[in-house]
């Protein structure tokens, strides 16, 4: 289990301490959110996937993140709020966090190290997107800019 996801534990939007080997098994796609970003249409996306894969072992896992251009300034209630309202979202929702610095949450502090940028490892903008295989290992990293129906085929071929 070591050096994988599940060695770690995050806060769920509602406070809830999780351990990540929750999702033990599973494929896995982690993305760093925001609500009023230019790429926030692809929580439509996300929400897709989730519908698409959801019942043969996939889940997608939001952490909002306000690191980039301030665009996720809500309390992490006005998050969900927006997030059931705008998308009608079923894949889980966590805490506020940051990815890059010294704050870090752990769980990115080891993405970034498994799968490091083009311009270096830390995350650059919103919906950057780490693809986890069923055994928990980091696969993929995306730009933000790839949009979730362009990372089917990867989700199918790990889903088998």
């Amino acid at each position: 289990m070591s050096d994988t996801i599940y060695q770690f534990e995050a806060a769920l939007n509602n406070g809830a301490n999780t351990k990540l080997d929750s999702w033990q098994g599973k494929v896995l796609l982690v993305v760093n959110t925001a609500s009023a970003c230019g790429f926030t249409p692809q929580y439509e996306g996300l929400e897709k996937l989730q519908q698409q894969y959801g019942e043969r072992g996939f889940s997608v896992l939001a952490f909002p993140c306000n690191q980039f251009g301030s665009q996720e300034q809500g309390s992490d209630e006005e998050v969900k709020n927006f997030c059931d309202l705008q998308f009608n979202i079923s894949f889980p929702l966590f805490k506020k966090i940051e990815v890059n610095g010294a704050n870090a949450l752990p769980l990115y502090q080891w993405l970034k190290k498994q799968k490091g940028g083009i311009l270096g490892d830390n995350i650059k903008w919103n919906f950057t997107k780490f693809l986890i295989d069923s055994n928990g290992h980091v696969v993929k990293r995306y730009a933000p800019t790839t949009k979730p129906e362009n990372i089917k085929d990867d989700i199918e071929a790990l889903l088998g």
